[in-house]
């Protein structure tokens, strides 16, 4: 388990974990990106709101891509029972 120095908003931080470094400078970005969203939106925003914020239009996305991706599974997986009854 490495460590990789990141920079978010201007602070360093130092994260330890079991990814690759350019997947962890990759996620510190994105993370990076979303606050600098939140700030450019609300000047006078404090850290720990903007934190909060960004960690919900986080999530928010992710719930959006999985519920997309079940949908699109369960599509998948109904096409294809109907292929197999055509071989019945």
């Amino acid at each position: 388990m490495g460590s990789v120095e990141i920079n978010i908003l201007g602070q360093n931080y130092s994260i330890k974990g079991d990814a690759s470094e350019e997947h962890i400078k990759k996620l510190a970005a994105y993370v990076d990106e979303k606050l600098k969203e939140i700030y450019a939106a609300n000047p006078n925003i404090t850290p720990l709101k903007a934190s909060i914020l960004a960690s919900l239009n986080i999530a928010d996305e992710l719930h959006r891509i999985r519920d997309e991706q079940e949908t699109v599974t369960r599509k998948i997986e109904e096409k294809a029972k109907a292929l197999t009854g055509l071989f019945d």
